[in-house]
């Protein structure tokens, strides 16, 4: 009877740890979503009032231009000599991508951005 029992206690524990190492293992996935990833360097003229206006203006793009699922518009963290500004525009997939630059709310916001606009890095990303 002390045999099955530690066979079972054993055998009870090596599950358990199984079931630690399963619930406790990184799940990720690989989404066909498109990020564009945005870094700026502001011009030295740029008024904080045209910067906020610029990054709000991303707000209002995700509101009109299809497609656009996500944004980011608070850099926590900005690398690269000068540069103090970055936001991400998460679209559903490629297509979507592909018709945000030609969109009339695109062009809108262009006219805001631009003028004040010294520099920017662009990466475009997915799967």
């Amino acid at each position: 009877m002390r045999v099955r029992n530690l066979t079972l206690a054993l055998a009870g524990a090596a599950l358990l740890f199984i079931a630690g190492i399963a619930v406790g293992a990184n799940r990720f996935s690989k989404p066909k979503t498109v990020l564009h990833v945005v870094t700026i360097k502001w011009k030295d003229d740029a008024t904080a009032d045209q910067k906020q206006a610029a990054i709000e203006g991303v707000d209002k793009m995700a509101a009109e231009i299809p497609g656009i699922t996500r944004i980011w518009t608070k850099p926590l963290k900005v690398q690269g000599e000068g540069f103090s500004g970055a936001f991400v525009i998460e679209f559903a997939d490629q297509a979507a991508f592909d018709k945000y630059a030609s969109n009339p709310a695109h062009k809108a916001w262009e006219k805001l951005y631009l003028p004040i606009r010294g520099e920017s890095v662009t990466h475009d990303i997915s799967n």
